[in-house]
Formats: C-alpha cells, sequence, structure tokens
C-alpha cells in the first residue's frame, strides 16, 4: 500500500528503501519533538519574573556533554550504515541484469533493446527479472525516475549513466524527467510496462502490423509533439497539424513553402531550417538524429490524415 510520502512500491528494492525513510524519518521526528519540548519547559521554568532577577552561574554537566556527542554519533553511523548497504545495492546491479539502452532528448525518452527493437516513450521490462537501464542524453541535463521502483539517476550529455531495478508486479508505472530540461519539461514522460517473462519474450519478437498512419499516432505521442503541436487547429508553441499538409506556409523572410512531403520531413530533420512567421525557433535539433527515417515517415503518414 502506497502512503502519504511513498507511492505503492513495485520493485525487490522499494522496501528497503521505504525502510530507510522512515527510520530517518521518525529519529528526525523524536529529536524534533524534544527540542522543542525542551526549548518550552526552559523558557518557562527560567522566566525571568523581576528585574533584579540575577540567574545562577551555570556549571557543566559532563555526562550530559557526553550524551550530546555519543548519541548523535550512533544514530549517525546507524543511518551510514544501513544507508550505505542500501546505496550499493542500488549501484550494482546484478551481473544478470538485462541490459537496455536508454537515449534522453528533448523531450523524450527512446529504449533500444539487445536485439536491436528500439521503442520511444514506452520501456517494457519482465517481471521478476534484473533490469539494468543504461542512459545518456542527446542534448541537456536529464534525471529518470520511476517512483514506484523508488530508483532515480541523472542523465548527463557525453557520458553514460545506470540504474537497475526488479519489478515484483504486472502493471504500468510512469516514468518522469526530475530535472528542468526546457519549456516542455513538464511533458517529457514515458511508461514502464510490465510482463509477464513470457509475454515480455513476445512483445519482444513481434513486428508491428498497425497501419502506417496509426504508428504515426503512436510516435506523435511517445516523442511529446503534442506538447507543442496541437492537432485540433489551437495555437500553443508550434504550428497546429491540422490542415498542416497541402496548405501553403509563409515563412518569417517572407517566402511561401507548400507543406508536402518533402516539407515536413525537412521540419522534422532540420527543424531551424524553415521558421513559419509568427512562431519562434523553439524546436530541438535532436529529433534528427533520434529518430529513423521510417519513423519520420509514419508521423509524415499521421499528420496527413489530420484535415
Amino acid at each position: 500500500m502506497g502512503t502519504f510520502w511513498m507511492p505503492e512500491g513495485a520493485s525487490t528494492m522499494s522496501g528497503e528503501v521505504d525502510s530507510l525513510f522512515y527510520l530517518v524519518y521518525w529519529i528526525s521526528v523524536v529529536i524534533f519533538i524534544g527540542v522543542v519540548a525542551a526549548m518550552a519547559y526552559f523558557a518557562i521554568k527560567y522566566r525571568r519574573t523581576r528585574e533584579s532577577y540575577v540567574p545562577p552561574i551555570v556549571h557543566e554537566n559532563r555526562f550530559l556533554e557526553a550524551a550530546m556527542i555519543f548519541i548523535p554519533l550512533i544514530l549517525t553511523m546507524v543511518v551510514f550504515t544501513f544507508g550505505f548497504k542500501t546505496y550499493l545495492k542500488m549501484n550494482i546491479a546484478p551481473p544478470t541484469a538485462y541490459t537496455i539502452e536508454a537515449v534522453a532528448s528533448q523531450w523524450k525518452w527512446d529504449f533500444t533493446y539487445p536485439n536491436g527493437k528500439q521503442v520511444t516513450g514506452e520501456l517494457h521490462v519482465p517481471e521478476g527479472k534484473p533490469v539494468k537501464v543504461h542512459s545518456t542524453s542527446m542534448d541537456v541535463l536529464h534525471s529518470f525516475f520511476i517512483p514506484q521502483f523508488r530508483v532515480k539517476q541523472d542523465v548527463v550529455p557525453n557520458r553514460y549513466s545506470s540504474v537497475w531495478f526488479q519489478a515484483t508486479k504486472v502493471d504500468s508505472f510512469d516514468v518522469f524527467c526530475t530535472e528542468y530540461c526546457g519549456t516542455s519539461h513538464s511533458g517529457m514522460l514515458a511508461k514502464v510496462i510490465v510482463h509477464k517473462p513470457e509475454d515480455f519474450e513476445a512483445w519482444l519478437n513481434a513486428g508491428d502490423d498497425r497501419p502506417l498512419d496509426v504508428q504515426g499516432e503512436s510516435l506523435f505521442k511517445a516523442n511529446s509533439c503534442n506538447t507543442c503541436h496541437s492537432i485540433d487547429g489551437s495555437r500553443i508553441v508550434g504550428p497546429t497539424f491540422k490542415g498542416l499538409f497541402g496548405s501553403s506556409r509563409t515563412f518569417a523572410d517572407g517566402t511561401t513553402r507548400t507543406a508536402d512531403e518533402d516539407y515536413l520531413r525537412q521540419s522534422i530533420m532540420q527543424p531551424g531550417s524553415e521558421i513559419v512567421e509568427s512562431y519562434p525557433n523553439v524546436m530541438p535539433a535532436s529529433y534528427g538524429t533520434t529518430l529513423r527515417p521510417d519513423d519520420v515517415t509514419k508521423i509524415i503518414e499521421y499528420i496527413k490524415t489530420l484535415k
């Protein structure tokens, strides 16, 4: 069961992390109550009742001074020992862990499996088996966070970091970016989908036989395109996709062009090459390196359906 502080745990490490959290929490509560109670007691007992009152000289108490040194020391060592053991467990993946490559970019997560399968916005994992997520960033600092698994790891450009977990429940869980990474930071979401081991193998080896435009719609959402481009004609950060295909586009330099397939592909792969009039040049160039050519084709097929 979840609590006020924590959602329901769904990994082998969640119970241990929660125990460490509540150990520190209750120690802090006891110390806080003790300090406040002592302050109130001393303020009442030793308050000055008359102007001529001169308080007596207070002499040191060796026992009290020793207690103030050794009790915090013992508490600190208990928390350190417990915390260091948990830290090692969380940062040293089992040698049998299944490794998945993750690439963060503004504003999406791309996952690549050992057999070459690539998925955007969905991390599929088997239940009951350790999984290691090996990650890097294409642009700015991001952070990979799954609250129910109690794992969080910064994802830094030009270097690799990793985090591992073992899911204990078949379900889907949210993935958040917890480092501010730009205007659509709050929309940089993904899902962890936990399968039974046999179902995971079936998913891993299955193809996608859905129509291209349906696959394109999934990619549109998974790549967070909907945070900047509407499909109902409303104006947000970027131009709407409704009625885009085949329309005439006017650019900031006064030139015009018909929004055909070549234009759409160029706008995705090289977003700064032609800026539509009255819109800012804020679309990340990372889509040109993280999207496969067939993915771009699928997104274009989806845009064509938005009349």
